[in-house]
């Protein structure tokens, strides 16, 4: 169910970004499994990262950063 909607969602957005395909997946998944994940971005406790095993700093880094809000507020609203 996950890989369709991440599929519905790229299908939706169109991310141009090719390369960034595989951190928006991880991204996607991590905020829909890992709610300590989901509450740092919500929260923006973005130094936390740094410390987080399920996405770093560097996988955040991976996110083009229009994806940081979207992602996050896409997961809320489809999985309410």
């Amino acid at each position: 169910m996950l890989e369709e909607e991440f599929s519905k969602f790229v299908a939706d957005y169109k991310p141009e970004e090719a390369e960034a395909m595989p951190a928006l997946k991880t991204y996607f998944k991590a905020l829909y499994h890992h709610s300590m994940f989901a509450h740092i971005i919500d929260e923006k406790e973005f130094a936390d990262l740094a410390t987080n095993p399920v996405f770093s700093n560097k996988d955040f880094k991976a996110v083009p950063s229009k994806y940081r809000t979207l992602i996050p507020e896409y997961i809320k609203t489809t999985f309410p």
